[in-house]
């Protein structure tokens, strides 16, 4: 039988009752779709090494979902193998409403988003807190020597299925690293510009003296 394997995991009585209200509900059956997302490949480990943030949520005893922000250098959060990620958790506000949740409930959710290539992978993980000094192999992989913010404790996340969604309503937005590499060729050939002139001026004075 066909699968999908992110929307198996997502679907529920509720949610194949709204699908069935829009109208859509045929798109979703059984052998209308064959996406068995359940094991990173080269391009998921291509596209979470190029992040710098990503949004998780999760849910309190309480049923309230909670999505927090996590932030740090490029390709923070770690493809250990085809279904496991890992990420050290820095200080924050500490509030530890994430950290809390995840003792009750282990499941989670990620958005990572590119944005200037309008790209969006959505995960459904399994999440596992540990001490920073547990895994000392797992640490030497998630911490950036050049990142300086203070790691609280490592997630480690079993991946349970991942998905992509289109690229309709993400407005393209860069970073201020990424704009200053794109107008670098720019910044180059203004300097030879400059230069060229300054050049062609002490010839003049030259002439006219």
């Amino acid at each position: 039988m066909d699968r999908y394997s992110f929307l198996d995991l997502a679907s529920s009585a509720s949610v194949r009752s709204a699908q069935a209200e829009m109208g859509v509900d045929h798109l979703w059956t059984p052998g209308q779709v064959d996406r068995r997302f359940e094991a990173f490949t080269a391009n998921e480990e291509a596209f979470i090494a190029e992040r710098d943030t990503f949004y998780m949520a999760s849910v309190s005893e309480t049923g309230w979902p909670y999505v927090q922000h996590r932030g740090g250098p490029p390709g923070f959060l770690k493809v250990i193998d085809e279904t496991t990620l890992a990420f050290a958790d820095f200080r924050g506000n500490r509030q530890y409403i994430s950290v809390g949740n995840l003792d009750a409930n282990d499941r989670v959710a990620l958005i990572l988003v590119d944005y200037p290539r309008r790209a969006r992978l959505k995960i459904l993980a399994h999440a596992e807190r540990l001490a920073v000094d547990a895994d000392h192999g797992l640490l030497e992989k998630v911490i950036d020597p050049g990142y300086r913010a203070k790691p609280e404790r490592i997630f480690k996340l079993r991946l349970a299925a991942f998905d992509w969604n289109c690229p309709q309503h993400i407005v393209p937005r860069f970073t201020e690293a990424e704009v200053s590499r794109a107008v670098q060729p720019l910044r180059q050939k203004l300097e030879a510009l400059e230069a060229e002139n300054r050049a062609l001026r002490e010839r003049l004075d030259q002439v006219e003296r």
